[in-house]
């Protein structure tokens, strides 16, 4: 049995004001009051961060910011530094989510300099990777996630060493916000892949110790399936994660 502790994640995305992320992560942490053997965390809008760390208080909850800049200020109109995440209160940042990927342009390159930034500021990277449904189609799937890795996480490669704390997430994109979700037996696939991968390139402890989420449509009623698996150590939730109830119900999964 693993010994890698799951970790439930809510992408909230562009939604919620702060009196509704409020709402939502004090009633996270009333329902996880007792709960052990799992690890949750919200990424509320940037907005929201300092407030909702605020809400958080003692509970159990790890705040994410949603994506960063990988410089440490400068004239970036719009964007936000690893600093001011932590400022702020977070501890983890996503990284190269689908959305960012694909209608914002985001490289493996780029994602790369935030990872690397993540890193060197103290944040834990939450690194994103994932293909399309016309890759999968295609078989390009494992050649998609290979090339992905090596991009995202080339500064580690180059320096070669993983830290035990990175997090990766597979998010096939043809499962987000679809309402279709990968079998456990594709997203297993995918995942003992991912980690074989982590070993031919670094170690074989570190391989051990990372942490893989799931991310594609995670709700209450298919999260056992998916959690049951040997590779896959949580999820990254998107959608569900707006209610409290089902929220509560992935996180109890």
């Amino acid at each position: 049995m693993s010994s890698r502790t799951p970790l439930i994640a809510g992408n909230w995305k562009m939604n919620l004001n702060i009196s509704q992320s409020t709402e939502l992560v004090k009633a996270v942490a009333d329902g996880i009051k007792g709960l052990s053997g799992v690890d949750v965390l919200v990424a509320p809008p940037f907005t929201n961060l300092y407030t909702v760390r605020q809400a958080i208080g003692k509970a159990d909850i790890f705040l994410a910011g949603q994506n960063m800049h990988w410089e440490k200020d400068g004239a970036f109109t719009g964007e936000v530094s690893p600093q001011m995440l932590i400022d702020a209160g977070c501890s983890h940042v996503i990284l190269g989510h689908s959305e960012r990927r694909s209608l914002f342009k985001e490289t493996d390159e780029m994602i790369n300099s935030k990872a690397k930034a993540a890193f060197m500021t103290g944040l834990v990277p939450i690194v994103c990777i994932g293909e399309t449904l016309t890759e999968r189609e295609n078989g390009w799937t494992f050649d998609v996630i290979r090339n992905q890795l090596k991009g995202s996480l080339k500064f580690f490669i180059e320096e070669g060493r993983l830290p035990a704390s990175t997090i990766l997430a597979y998010e096939p994109v043809w499962a987000i916000g679809t309402g279709r979700t990968a079998t456990p037996e594709q997203a297993q696939e995918v995942h003992r892949f991912i980690r074989g991968w982590i070993e031919e390139t670094f170690d074989r402890a570190v391989s051990e110790q990372v942490r893989i989420l799931y991310g594609g449509s995670v709700k209450p009623d298919n999260a056992s399936a998916l959690m049951a698996c040997k590779d896959i150590d949580g999820a990254l939730v998107g959608g569900a994660s707006l209610k409290a109830d089902s929220f509560m119900g992935i996180i109890r999964f």
